[in-house]
């Protein structure tokens, strides 16, 4: 069981992005994480079954030499049991196959009726007679098809019952019978009375058997088709390694991207280049693609078309973990993990978790240096509140944690993906002033909307549409009156 979770949560995480944003696989997913748990008693099972052929085989035996309609009529009393075991064992399957994504919003609805983070709206919005009707609706449904099927099973299992019960006994009537026509002695019939008893349990006991394994087998094909899933993006045999240092950079030729599912693309015929020791700031109105250029500049996703070369070397030719360790990034989606200050900030670079000078540098240069400073137990404090003695932090102190994890990489290429929505102005510039001095000589891409900080870049560039609609410096932007002219005079008008 132990050996069966830890493959499951190795193999999720090998996945694509791709598969992390289709429900079926988290349908897949759920009922490979019950399968780890739940179905591996098939082992045991398999050794009882074992012993009970063995015993089964030399009761009969004994009875067949004596006659071989005896056992015929303790098996065939005991097949139609097997049978209506092994129907109500597909249904049951079927049933749970069909259950599993309710039971996902069931697991959802009761993580959102206890969660911090939903806490307060719940309660302004007046949410929590919503949320439990829904739940009472999901949770009746699924017990009202547990119940149904279970009827079925009970009025099934004691027709079937019957008949083996039918068999049993006539077994035994025809060795009395026998021995009243003087065929077998009374020596005969009492062996042959605990022979027929102890035959028919064993019996009973090796169907039964055989059909929870076979239901088991049933409930384990999920856990295969599992762990045949396999990652789209991966690196090649003989992949190259990351070029260090990196000479021309980035170069986006001719690249389109859809999501998977969708028919919309989100980039169109897009060529970008992006070089070493050049800050560039990525702009403009939300769904135009800059965070999809951000997940195919790290492949996370490869382009539907088109081509994205490093180096003048298609990122498909290079080693992904390799390609990863030159890569710091932190999305505006980070992560808020409910782990010591010190494991927090060393996730970025987790190798290097024990060595708390580079922690503190790092820290000290995204600004969590100041707030491990007003913790209790400092780096070796708790954070969030779903543990005991954990401590919270506000948005702004979360993403100072996030954002040392990126300097904490000391990557050729560092990212930040509007990680800094939650900072007030004055903090937001401070960030990317600090991420501007940090990333001189390296690779540096931002997104921002607030452009006080897009006019550090080196150059700017506007999407819309998937597309590249302008590019250049700030001031040369602001005279040409285009889109980034009419965005920044927007913003400006906001602040007089």
């Amino acid at each position: 069981m132990h050996y069966v979770s830890v493959r499951v949560m190795e193999h999720a995480a090998s996945l694509d992005l791709t598969a992390y944003e289709d429900p079926l696989f988290y349908d897949r997913l759920e009922r490979a994480r019950v399968q780890a748990t739940d179905r591996l008693f098939m082992i045991q099972a398999m050794g009882r079954l074992v012993q009970q052929v063995v015993t089964t085989i030399s009761l009969s035996i004994a009875i067949m030499v004596f006659s071989p309609w005896l056992l015929l009529l303790l098996v065939v009393g005991v097949i139609p049991a097997f049978v209506g075991e092994t129907y109500f064992a597909f249904l049951g399957y079927a049933k749970n196959f069909r259950q599993t994504p309710i039971r996902r919003q069931l697991d959802y609805l009761r993580i959102l009726g206890g969660s911090k983070e939903a806490a307060k709206e719940l309660k302004l919005f007046g949410l929590k007679d919503f949320l439990t009707g829904r739940f009472r609706t999901l949770s009746t449904r699924v017990y009202e098809e547990d119940v149904a099927l279970a009827r079925q099973k009970v009025t099934a299992g004691s027709l079937l019952s019957a008949i083996g019960t039918a068999g049993y006994y006539s077994a035994y009537v025809f060795a009395v019978w026998k021995t009243v026509a003087g065929v077998f002695s009374f020596g005969t019939l009492t062996f042959l009375a605990n022979a027929i008893r102890e035959a028919s349990s064993n019996l009973q006991q090796t169907f039964s058997t055989l059909s929870a394994i076979a239901d088991q087998a049933l409930f384990l094909t999920d856990l295969i088709a599992f762990f045949e899933m396999r990652p789209t993006i991966q690196s090649k045999p003989g992949a190259l390694p990351a070029p260090r240092p990196i000479r021309r950079g980035f170069e986006f030729r001719n690249v389109s991207f859809r999501y998977p599912g969708s028919q919309r693309l989100v980039l169109k015929d897009l060529n970008f280049v992006l070089q070493p020791g050049e800050r560039v700031a990525l702009i403009g109105e939300n769904g135009q693609g800059k965070t999809t250029i951000v997940k195919l500049l790290t492949r996370l996703y490869d382009p539907f078309e088109g081509q994205i070369l490093l180096d003048g070397v298609d990122l498909r030719e290079y080693s992904l973990e390799d390609l990863y360790r030159e890569i710091g990034v932190i999305f505006q989606d980070y992560m808020r993990y409910e782990l010591i200050a010190r494991e927090n900030i060393a996730v970025g670079r987790i190798e290097q978790i024990a060595d708390l000078p580079l922690l503190q540098r790092s820290a000290h240069q995204s600004g969590a240096d100041e707030v491990v400073a007003t913790l209790p137990l400092g780096y070796e404090q708790m954070l969030g509140r779903r543990f005991d003695g954990g401590v919270d932090l506000s948005g702004g102190e979360w993403q100072k944690v996030a954002l040392a994890r990126a300097y904490l990489r000391d990557a050729q290429v560092l990212i930040l993906d509007e990680p800094t929505a939650a900072l007030d102005a004055r903090s937001e510039y401070e960030v990317f002033r600090r991420f501007a001095e940090l990333t001189a000589g390296k690779i540096a891409l931002f997104i921002s909307h607030r452009f006080s900080t897009v006019r550090m870049a080196d150059r700017i560039v506007v999407m819309d549409d998937g597309k590249i609609a302008e590019e250049g410096g700030h001031d040369a932007l602001t005279r040409l009156g285009g889109r980034y002219a009419e965005m920044f005079e927007m913003q400006a008008a906001s602040y007089r």
